[in-house]
């Protein structure tokens, strides 16, 4: 179970592409040379696109938090919270997200400082069937203040905090913020590319720690402790399969001593390997299915514990116990049968000598 969730936070479609986004921190300690920067890097060779913002879909990003309302008069029955995060041009693109109605912010159209791009959450909040076009309402710099912004697109809902939390409100606005640069790199020259990245910095931002990290990375840090879950899962599993195997090897051995002269005497009344093997392991194979019983529904309840800290998780099918209980009678019967076979190989006279 562990395993299989892990695997569903790998392989998700989260909404954007986070594989090759190189980010480079502190953007903002350039003020008005951060477009230049842009600008620069994106001539690099393996640069593909570029963006300045000061929000990524990761959980560690900062976040900012604003009422809305499809009515110009805001109360307590038409409004709600929404993220809010400044855009350029240029990120949508860069993170792979994909719009399902209207359009992007573009510099061919002037008006688009006092308009929105929303999630198809935001989308199923307001109601409206179409919501391009329409208006939402937010306060301006005074609670007195109204500000009104039309709705030019939505984007295809994407995980913007970890799977633990459900997919919010969340709207794009354009605008400029410079506290990350972030941009899409298709080479696997990396460390030649950072090193140019890290020249251009020094050039504009000299005197300034250059900082860098990967959006993959910063994904991976949100699920730091499900790995290392899934680590001593795997780590006990194994201590736990081998502590019962050296168990029940030491009692098959233990058995098959004190049966030592019934098995020669089954042997020389005709009893077939097959059917001593068989006489030896069955106990131990019904005390295994005991045990399953027992461990089943305790393994189901602390599973179902564990996942319902995500809104996004897997199931606990029936198949997953029938694997367990199958793997677990295999490795017990493998573990027994050992000691079996070599007590029904045994010759008949060593163990009935003294009789």
């Amino acid at each position: 179970v562990v395993y299989r969730q892990l695997h569903l936070i790998q392989t998700r479609n989260l909404g954007y592409r986070k594989d090759q986004v190189l980010i480079i921190d502190g953007a903002y300690t350039l003020g008005d040379r951060a477009q230049a920067f842009k600008r620069d890097v994106l001539q690099l060779a393996g640069v593909t696109s570029g963006t300045l913002s000061a929000f990524l879909p990761v959980e560690n990003s900062s976040r900012n938090d604003n009422t809305f309302s499809t009515q110009a008069v805001m109360d307590t029955k038409n409004g709600f919270d929404m993220q809010i995060w400044t855009i350029d041009e240029d990120y949508l693109g860069t993170l792979g997200m994909q719009l399902v109605r209207g359009r992007n912010f573009s510099r061919e159209f002037g008006g688009d400082s006092s308009g929105l791009i929303i999630n198809e959450t935001t989308a199923r909040i307001i109601g409206y069937p179409d919501p391009v076009g329409r208006k939402l309402y937010t306060f301006g710099d005074t609670p007195s203040q109204i500000r009104a912004y039309t709705i030019l697109g939505v984007v295809h809902n994407f995980n913007y905090e970890s799977l633990h939390r459900p997919i919010g409100p969340l709207a794009f606005r354009l605008g400029s913020s410079t506290g990350l640069a972030s941009f899409r790199v298709s080479t696997t020259h990396l460390e030649e590319l950072i090193a140019q990245v890290r020249s251009l910095w020094k050039s504009l931002a000299p005197g300034m720690p250059f900082s860098y990290r990967f959006l993959d990375e910063s994904f991976q840090d949100m699920y730091r402790s499900e790995q290392r879950a899934g680590t001593i899962a795997l780590v006990f599993s194994v201590l736990a399969i081998l502590v019962a195997c050296l168990g029940l090897f030491g009692l098959a051995t233990f058995i098959a001593e004190q049966r030592t002269k019934e098995i020669g005497i089954r042997k020389v009344l005709g009893a077939s390997v097959q059917g001593l093997v068989s006489l030896l392991s069955r106990d131990f194979l019904r005390l295994v299915l005991i045990a399953f019983l027992i461990a089943a529904p305790l393994g189901w309840y602390f599973m179902h514990r564990w996942l319902q800290d995500f809104v996004y998780r897997v199931g606990i099918d029936w198949w997953i116990f029938g694997l367990a209980g199958l793997l677990t009678l295999l490795i017990a019967l493998a573990t027994v049968s050992l000691q079996a076979i070599r007590a029904a190989l045994a010759n008949p006279v060593t163990s009935l000598r003294t009789e």
